[in-house]
């Protein structure tokens, strides 16, 4: 039932409590609330409940709100401001398609309320609901045609919908009622005037975009899009000499931009490479300082042409001392051809310069400066490192770094060179002596935090970012705060790797909810780019948000956290101490008190920590709670819930939130072979065989011959021919799909046709022999060979799939009691990898160095071992 009106007072009073809820003076608003209610006739008074209810919403009483605001419905459900209130209140929840209902509630009491659809257009957009965005543009623009946002708004629904000449009309119409003075600079015009000649290409109205371009190039503020832009169109409209002429123009401008001269040579359309050499040619002489018009024609020139190019460029940026010169040439590496005419070259310039003090003999200039002989030792470090010659790239660091001891760089590479080696631990202590040198290089510092979190410090890491942190705050909380995402990220599989599952997926989870944040902080954006008329950014901002979960960090972070979940779910943790249990088992008594004593100390510090942390809270809090009374207006949002890593790795169903992270990748990230082999592994677990055979069947067409998606059809093929209880059409389906899949084989044999198909690839070898062990468990010895073979002719021999087949062997993958056979293959890589952790004698790791977070270096025996190998 409609409430009675409130008389004039009490109306007066209400107009206040909207006033206050809009200035966030929440506590006044709640006392003319109390105002309103206390009045015996007013007490149930819809409208001021829902208000009030909104008020305490944003003072964190959620529950309370709720209730209040429901209170209200009832009481007046004709009130377009309790649906309103309502609608609000689901908003700041999240609920969007539930605020969305409401809204719409709403306007059916008050259908041309601004307020209103102005809410609801905002959560269309945010939602995507392109058509209904366009509905409510439409309705506001009718009801206020003299807004600019109206007709903005209503252009970017059909720019988003695509009908491209509609929202070209649109605005076109909008602009003729804008009356600016052909001389006068107005940026949000010029904007306006980009946004339009972006929808005319969009719209591939190629020719009216080069004509709006001239018409209104004296209005445009930003003199560079209009060229560039310019030169697109040329190219489009097929007009290479007036195409030619803008990119010239443009490079004068910048000679270094790679994109002018890739417009260049489109425009020009060399018919050879010697007609494409000839064009940078003319550049070396116009521009004699430039790098990019020396570096652009490596990637076609070949043999001889190459070389004296190449020599060029080198001596140029080996005289400047360049340190990313290396980093420019990485593409070319994939040329074998390439690789050894820069190996000969830059080798050819060390000998020379260590001789002759010159880059070649035969040179008649001048003699070159010393630092000009560091520079090429550090590129031939980065080379023999890139190429896998581990000692040969350590050789030329150390030289450099006997040299010159106080250049960072050098430090930096010969960590990175020890990383690459799978010595992790030796790559931590080169990287602390780097950041040593300048305490105050925050890159450094990040680098050296980085390196600590692969070799499993993460509190040694955590002291080290604590340096560029905001003071107060403890380190991890402030990069949280920060979104410091790679930070997250590598701790994350740190804990992973220390079998820390629950502080793995805090870290995961607090990734995924920076994403959620970024999604969500649209919604500052949608007024105020309309506003500002910064449409282009916006455009391109909700095309970005899209596709935002396809983000590395993002598919980093599911990965990590899915295979947590697949292995809680095949191993979950009961007891605290299971583990610890387990270790204890297999250690002889000296180990056994050894790992005691270890245990105690950590429960001692962790003890002191805890006890550090709480007094630390208890000033927080007080310092909170005198803000609050310092600042009674301030708005406070209602409290996240605490991601606690013991209740996160003891979840009620790991597949089920498994599947929550892998969502967005199916949808997003279906390119890549991983994301289908992640879903069919949540599958499997959950028996679902049709969801598996969409998953393999994806994966099947990116790359049919993969090593894991062999183990995962194999899986499949036998699991089906295993299960009993399967519903008569998913049987049939599923018998069509594997005879086109494999045939009319059976899982042994077609395990046996992958191996002979692929008998020459190490990683292939590793995924039969494993599958060989699945299917017939007896046939361990044989897969066992097949695995750890070693010779010189295979294929697809590195360091981490020499590692795969050590881990393979030892957990029982090749079967059980393989300790002599992994001791032998461990033995045989140990002589190719030399430096890999991986591969060390058994007692190796209880002499590594300490490393702490201030430079010191506690070294030991561990660089002479290191320089002895």
């Amino acid at each position: 039932m409609p409430t009675v009106p409130l008389p004039p007072k009490e109306n007066a009073l209400f107009k206040r409590i909207l006033r206050c809820y809009e200035h966030k003076q929440y506590r006044n608003g709640l006392k003319f609330c109390k105002q309103i209610l206390g009045n015996p006739k007013f007490s149930e008074h819809g409208e001021t409940l829902a208000m009030k209810g909104l008020t305490l919403n944003c003072l964190g009483k959620k529950e309370e709100a709720y209730e209040l605001v429901r209170r209200g419905l009832r009481n007046d459900l004709k009130s377009h401001v309790c649906w309103h209130v309502y609608g609000l209140l689901q908003r700041s929840d999240k609920k969007y398609d539930e605020a969305i209902k409401c809204y719409r509630n709403a306007l059916k009491w008050d259908k041309d309320n601004l307020q209103i659809l102005r809410d609801l257009s905002l959560l269309q957009i945010q939602m995507r609901d392109l058509e209904g965005y366009r509905e409510t543009r439409y309705q506001l623009l009718q009801l206020r045609p003299a807004q600019r946002a109206s007709w903005i708004g209503y252009a970017v629904a059909y720019h988003l919908l695509e009908d491209f000449e509609m929202a070209a009309k649109i605005v076109e119409e909008f602009r003729k009622t804008q009356q600016t003075s052909p001389d006068k600079v107005d940026y949000e015009y010029s904007e306006l005037l980009l946004y339009q000649n972006q929808v005319l290409r969009e719209a591939g109205l190629y020719k009216e975009a080069l004509e709006h371009l001239d018409n209104y190039e004296k209005q445009i503020c930003d003199k560079l899009a209009v060229e560039e832009t310019r030169g697109e169109l040329l190219l489009e409209l097929d007009r290479p000499d007036d195409a030619c002429e803008v990119y010239r123009r443009l490079q004068e401008r910048n000679p270094e931009n790679w994109a002018y001269y890739q417009g260049l040579e489109k425009a020009l359309n060399p018919g050879s490479v010697e007609d494409r050499q000839k064009i940078y040619e003319d550049f070396w002489i116009k521009f004699p300082k430039g790098l990019v018009l020396r570096r652009l024609p490596l990637n076609f020139l070949t043999g001889e042409k190459f070389c004296q190019c190449l020599d060029s460029y080198l001596r140029m940026n080996f005289s400047k001392g360049c340190p990313p010169v290396f980093t420019t040439l990485k593409s070319l590496y994939s040329d074998r051809d390439k690789v050894a005419i820069i190996e000969e070259l830059v080798v050819g310039y060390e000998t020379c310069l260590k001789t002759f003090r010159m880059f070649s003999k035969n040179d008649d200039g001048k003699e070159e400066p010393p630092t000009t002989l560091l520079w090429v030792q550090y590129f031939l470090a980065q080379h023999f490192d890139f190429i896998d010659q581990p000692s040969l790239a350590l050789e030329y660091i150390d030289t450099a770094i006997d040299s010159t001891p106080t250049l960072i760089e050098l430090f930096l590479i010969k960590a990175k060179i020890y990383k690459h080696t799978g010595n992790i631990k030796e790559a931590v202590r080169w990287m602390d002596e780097a950041q040593s040198l300048d305490t105050a290089d925050r890159f450094i510092n990040s680098k050296c935090a980085k390196y600590m979190l692969k070799a499993g410090l993460v509190k040694e890491a955590e002291d080290m970012c604590s340096k560029f942190t905001r003071e107060g705050t403890s380190a991890v909380e402030n990069l949280n705060e920060m979104q410091c995402m790679w930070f997250q990220t590598e701790c994350a599989l740190s804990y992973k790797a220390m079998n820390k599952f629950g502080e793995a997926l805090k870290k995961c989870h607090e990734i995924e909810r920076h994403f959620v944040e970024i999604t969500d902080d649209q919604f500052d954006f949608h007024t105020y780019c309309m506003r500002k008329m910064t449409l282009r950014s916006y455009v391109d901002l909700l095309k970005l948000e899209d596709v935002l979960r396809q983000h590395p960090f993002y598919y980093k972070t599911a990965q990590t956290a899915i295979q947590i979940y697949l292995e809680l779910h095949d191993r979950p943790l009961t007891a605290d101490n299971k583990e610890s249990q387990a270790d204890a088992e297999n250690l002889t008594d000296k180990e056994l008190k050894k790992m005691r004593n270890k245990q105690r100390r950590a429960q001692k510090k962790a003890q002191l920590e805890e006890e550090k942390k709480k007094n630390a809270e208890k000033e927080k809090q007080l310092k909170n709670q005198k803000r609050k009374k310092e600042d009674d207006d301030e708005e406070i949002g209602g409290p996240k819930e605490e991601l606690i890593p013991d209740r996160l790795a003891k979840a009620e169903n790991p597949l089920e939130e498994a599947v929550k992270l892998l969502i967005p990748l199916k949808n997003l990230v279906r390119n890549k072979i991983e994301t289908h082999l992640l879903a069919f592994e949540i599958y499997f677990r959950k028996e679902k065989y049709l969801l598996m055979l969409q998953s393999i069947k994806r994966a099947v067409t990116i790359e049919p011959s993969n090593p894991w998606l062999h183990q995962c059809l194999v899986r499949f093929f036998k699991g089906v021919l295993e299960s009993a209880d399967l519903a008569e059409s998913v049987r049939m389906v599923l018998k069509q799909e594997i005879s086109r899949l494999f045939g009319e084989s059976n899982p042994q044999s077609f395990n046996k046709n992958y191996l002979s198909q692929h008998s020459s690839s190490i990683p292939h070898r590793l995924a039969a022999a494993k599958m060989m062990v699945y299917l017939e468990p007896l046939s361990d010895k044989m897969a066992c060979e097949i695995a750890t073979a070693l010779d010189e002719s295979l294929s697809g021999r590195s360091l981490q799939i020499c590692t795969q087949v050590l881990e393979a062997l030892h957990d029982g993958q090749l079967g059980e009691g393989q300790q002599k056979a992994a001791e032998a293959y461990r033995i045989a890589c140990h002589k190719m990898y030399p430096y890999s952790l991986a591969f060390m004698p058994p007692g190796y790791q209880d002499n590594n160095a300490k490393i702490s977070a201030n430079g010191d270096l506690s070294a030991g025996e561990h660089d002479e071992v290191a320089h002895e190998m």
